[in-house]
């Protein structure tokens, strides 16, 4: 049995260890940010709402059946409405089952139905875009953290080729080759280094601390990324001209589909609002019965059972009503105006929303351009810097140059590092957002 336990605990035991040692690739932090973000959730909630006002639309065309009963006693001197008599005690009950069915309203129950439809067409619009934004939002994040990962190896490997340089320096002081001051240079250029390393290690923390905060997950000592080092991925969107991008952006961008359903909305608002114009029809029907302790039958003078008494004394009454507007104060024209400003205002929204779409376009598209071409020249930037390092190290070596000037090219070689890992992760950063206008999904494939 204790075997078995302690079988038990270690399983537990290497579980939870796996579980903590997950490593998040791109794919499963936008998957799981799309189901968990609070915000989608809330949408979500939304889109709900909404389709349950879409079946509330759909009872408007329905008859509606409500029924209403009441008993009651009159103690004192009272009338008895079944025998036409006074009396002095009375018990009673009414019953009433009636229906109305509105047959025409202007057609305005059957337009409310086709707008909580588009309605909810317009509500599932809003929550894919939203979720567009946040699979953005979270490739963003995680290439942020991609970025301060690889610049936090480029420090530690130059300080780690700095410490070489530094017990080197140090022999040569020793040995009076080189003056001491060389090595006080190298020395604060380690320091300074080692301060880098640390400036890396928060960047690398608060950056995986945003990219949990867009998945809601709490346990940030247990949250990374894969460990992987990403170059940039082969694309042929720069074959396409942003005007093919955009017009193929206005086929599917949910924005510009959502912007598209309030301008029908807007439309059906319109048709709504003139049914207000129209008289309405209605049917109806109304049954009722009554009992009472007072009814006697006249042949033997007991009471009439109760069962009796209802179908003896029920009765239906039928019928049609039709309301007329005349004169509402102008309400319904006031209305009817309303819509149609709202039907403008929707109109400039839609066509607001493509001119940002194709300005987003035609950014992202000089985006990849002016980013490629910063990271190529920042490759050819850096490997100039190291020949001039490699060829200043040799001087440097042979007492043909004092540390101060050797620790200057040292540091232009690290700026040089830090200019392409930052350059490549903005472009391909860049590279996804205009893919992504173009339809196609997020990764890092």
């Amino acid at each position: 049995m204790k075997l078995k336990i302690t079988l038990l605990l270690l399983f537990c035991a290497m579980f939870i260890t796996n579980a903590q040692m997950r490593k998040w690739t791109l794919e499963e932090c936008v998957v799981y940010a799309v189901e968990n973000n609070l915000t989608i959730e809330q949408s979500e909630l939304d889109l709900e709402t909404v389709k349950i006002e879409q079946k509330d639309a759909f009872g408007g065309l329905l008859p509606d059946l409500n029924g209403d009963a009441r008993i009651s006693e009159n103690l004192g001197l009272s009338f008895n409405p079944t025998s036409q008599q006074p009396v002095s005690k009375q018990l009673d009950y009414v019953g009433n089952l009636n229906s109305r069915w509105t047959l025409f309203d202007g057609l305005r129950n059957f337009r409310n139905l086709n707008r909580a439809k588009m309605n909810a067409i317009a509500s599932q619009y809003r929550l894919d875009d939203l979720k567009d934004d946040i699979r953005l939002n979270v490739a963003n994040a995680y290439l942020q953290v991609l970025s301060n990962k690889e610049s936090l190896k480029v420090f530690e490997a130059q300080y780690a080729v700095t410490e070489q340089d530094r017990k080197r320096t140090k022999e040569l002081v020793e040995s009076g080759v080189v003056p001491r001051g060389d090595l006080l240079e190298i020395e604060a250029t380690a320091a300074s280094q080692e301060q880098q390393i640390v400036n890396g290690e928060a960047q690398v923390l608060i950056s995986r601390v945003n990219l949990a905060q867009l998945l809601q997950i709490t346990d940030y000592e247990n949250f990374d990324i894969a460990d992987q080092s990403f170059e940039i991925p082969p694309s042929d969107i720069l074959k396409n001209s942003p005007k093919v991008i955009f017009d193929k952006a206005l086929t599917f961008r949910n924005d510009i589909k959502l912007a598209e359903t309030n301008v029908d909305l807007a439309k059906e608002d319109i048709k709504i609002a003139k049914g207000a114009y129209y008289p309405t029809l209605t049917a109806f029907i109304n049954y009722n019965t009554r009992y009472s302790d007072q009814n006697l039958n006249p042949i033997d003078l007991t009471i009439r059972p109760f069962t009796e008494q209802l179908w003896r004394f029920d009765g239906t009454t039928y019928g049609f009503q039709l309301n007329v507007p005349f004169f509402n104060g102008w309400n319904t024209r006031n209305s009817v105006k309303r819509s149609k400003i709202e039907l403008e205002r929707t109109k400039l929204q839609l066509e607001q929303n493509k001119l940002e779409l194709e300005t987003n376009i035609q950014q992202a598209h000089v985006d990849v351009t002016t980013f490629s071409k910063a990271h190529e020249a920042a490759i050819k930037t850096l490997e100039a810097r190291k020949l001039a390092y490699d060829y200043a190290k040799e001087r440097f070596n042979v007492g043909l140059m004092n540390a101060f000037d050797f620790s200057q090219s040292q540091a232009r070689v690290d700026n040089a590092e830090a200019e392409v890992i930052r350059t490549k992760y903005d472009y391909i950063f860049r590279l996804k957002i205009l893919e992504f206008y173009f339809g196609i999904p997020i990764s890092l494939n």
